[in-house]
């Protein structure tokens, strides 16, 4: 049974307009995909940093494109809010919404609600964004999550890089930053990491069943050396990353901002179908056997939207 779609169209225009919005456009993948979304018309950076989206923005129309940005701080739900209210007062036709803000914090941390760090950032943050634009998005519209492989625990080179996939317990407990301590990773942040992924690509996953008028997607960009996703490692780790990051690339599964941008913004502005889950290099691909669980997918949902409910809008 189709559920009913309560994101009705709005004004935005149509799926084939010439806007994409990406969150986290500042550095690695989200900068490069930028880049490539100019390709495909206007691109309307949300970020955090005022000076450093001026930058993108400039970077962009010096290349002869067009960009806007939109401050917002997806670790703040109120901000988040706010950031797709004024996306949608820009007026434009969106054609494409990326979200791809994230980040695996080695110390944990709060949002301004008191919610973990990593989950606000990664999870709470990108929903709110999301639900709160899907009213003004026209029929067709193309909405992406970039997600993690990492949360499948019986995922190979996951598990040899030390995760252990999601730790989830309840969408709550995450809020707090309470994962499931049997079996869990040794890694300063991964667990809180692959719980946060799972629920983007379980969102992602259950919205393409919930609003069939739209497509949803969720893309494992694959292991990026040369990004800034840990955004407090040591500055001689992330300087050892990149310098290694062109000898990775051979392996399997890695790959470079440069090229994930491309990939990205293929599967964003192309014709795949709704409910995809893409690998690095453009292939569909599956999660782990819990989050494949539609049950799973739509309770983590109603969970997420239960928790936010609680959240009022700023003053």
């Amino acid at each position: 049974m189709t559920p009913t779609d309560p994101a009705a169209p709005g004004t935005a225009g149509t799926a084939g307009g010439s806007a994409w919005v990406i969150t986290g456009p500042t550095s690695g993948i989200g900068h490069r995909t930028a880049l490539e979304l100019a390709k495909h018309g206007t691109v309307v950076l949300v970020g955090r940093s005022p000076a450093k989206l001026a930058a993108v923005e400039a970077e962009i129309r010096e290349a002869g494109g067009s960009a806007v940005s939109v401050t917002g701080d997806l670790a703040d739900i109120p901000s988040a809010r706010r950031a797709a209210r004024e996306v949608a007062a820009l007026g434009l036709p969106i054609g494409g919404v990326l979200n791809n803000a994230g980040i695996m914090s080695m110390k944990p941390f709060s949002s301004p609600q008191g919610f973990d760090g990593t989950y606000a950032t990664d999870h709470l943050g990108p929903f709110a964004f999301t639900e709160a634009l899907l009213p003004q998005l026209a029929d067709g519209t193309h909405v992406v999550f970039i997600v993690s492989a990492v949360e499948d625990p019986e995922r190979v080179p996951a598990v040899r890089a030390g995760f252990r996939g999601s730790r989830f317990i309840s969408v709550e407990a995450s809020s707090r930053g309470e994962w499931l301590t049997d079996g869990g990773s040794r890694l300063p942040g991964a667990d809180a990491y692959a719980t946060s992924k799972q629920g983007n690509l379980a969102t992602a996953l259950a919205f393409a069943r919930e609003y069939p008028r739209l497509r949803f997607s969720a893309i494992e960009p694959g292991v990026n050396p040369g990004s800034n996703l840990s955004r407090d490692a040591s500055p001689a780790l992330l300087r050892l990353s990149k310098m290694l990051a062109p000898a990775l690339t051979l392996l399997p599964h890695f790959t470079t901002p440069k090229r994930a941008g491309r990939v990205i913004a293929g599967i964003l502005t192309g014709a795949g179908a709704t409910g995809t889950y893409y690998d690095e290099n453009a292939r569909p691909m599956r999660g782990s056997h819990q989050v494949m669980d539609p049950a799973f997918q739509d309770d983590y949902v109603r969970q997420t939207r239960e928790l936010l409910a609680t959240v009022p809008d700023a003053a």
